[in-house]
């Protein structure tokens, strides 16, 4: 896997000059939909590389995560946003909101459907939010390897119907099955102009950052019930050694000592799988040894400190 460049630790986007001389594009599309409709895993089928954190429960997604995919000639920046869903807590608004911020900031919106759930009432507020954002809109029905055809063309021909799309892509981002004509459109659709981020640029997220979303990926699929939504990771130190490889060490907040308990696990050997895991993937992604260090530290309130949100890429919610 190419390495991922420290896109926030570059300073400020700038145009990156061209050798080509045919016309360059480059334009920002906003992934929207509703939790666990792939959003994250099309985000790296697009890219080629992971770039977000997936697992199988909702929600994964906190703050957006920007992967840049070159296609032909075009950058293409794909924002994978927070699933969109009725917030109840003051994270559950962050996320709802920059959500939609992303979505009015791009140059193209994609709504992203699970064919599986298909039309549900759960996405009818996103249809008329949508009619807000003065952006082009597309919608990708996802997951059609597990749905059938005539199904797959009812869900299609209801969504065409709406008139709220420019097209419509049934795409499987698991297999890859219609991927190939998704990108050929954003590459079409994306504003000429030069590309805003070097040629091997994955993600304008900083190692540091991918590192704990990485480690919060391990936490997820290791954890069970809520407990997952109630903790956070953040990058406390990273040094460079001598030898080239990397000390980082990394703090999982949770807000009760119950949870600390049940994050170490019996004698830690909770916490030492997900190292081990997380580990082997952020050595794999900086292309170099990586020495890993996990603390576990009680913060009840971590949910209503505004510096968390900050880690997190979000506004903070004012009540």
């Amino acid at each position: 896997m190419a390495r991922a460049k420290r896109g926030s630790e570059l300073g400020e986007t700038a145009p990156v000059e061209q050798g080509s001389d045919a016309p360059t594009r480059c334009g920002f599309v906003a992934l929207i939909g509703a939790p666990n409709s792939g959003k994250s895993t099309l985000t790296n089928a697009l890219v080629g590389a992971k770039v977000s954190i997936v697992t199988h429960k909702a929600q994964t997604t906190r703050g957006p995560v920007r992967g840049i995919a070159l296609i032909g000639s075009s950058q293409v920046i794909l924002v994978d946003t927070p699933g969109i869903f009725q917030p109840k807590r003051r994270l559950d608004r962050a996320m709802f909101q920059a959500a939609w911020d992303r979505a009015a900031e791009a140059d193209l919106v994609a709504l992203v459907i699970d064919a599986h759930h298909g039309i549900e009432p759960n996405l009818d507020p996103i249809f008329a939010k949508l009619g807000e954002v003065k952006r082009p809109v597309i919608a990708v029905l996802n997951k059609i390897d597990i749905v059938a055809k005539p199904e797959l063309l009812r869900i299609a021909a209801e969504l065409t119907q709406r008139k709220q799309f420019e097209e419509v892509f049934m795409i499987s981002a698991l297999t890859g099955d219609g991927i190939a004509e998704l990108k050929a459109y954003l590459a079409r659709s994306a504003p000429e102009g030069p590309w805003l981020y070097p040629e091997d640029q994955l993600t304008d997220a900083s190692l540091r950052q991918t590192a704990a979303e990485i480690t919060r990926e391990k936490l997820f699929l290791r954890l069970h019930e809520e407990l997952p939504y109630t903790l956070t990771v953040e990058t406390t130190d990273w040094k460079e050694l001598k030898d080239k490889s990397i000390r980082i060490e990394q703090t999982i907040y949770v807000m009760r000592e119950s949870q600390r308990k049940i994050v170490l696990g019996a004698h830690g050997q909770t916490i030492k799988e997900i190292g081990s895991l997380a580990r082997s993937e952020i050595a794999e992604m900086a292309g170099v040894p990586v020495h890993l260090f996990l603390f576990v530290k009680v913060r009840e309130r971590w949910g209503e400190d505004p510096e968390r949100y900050r880690e997190m890429g979000l506004d903070f919610p004012k009540d």
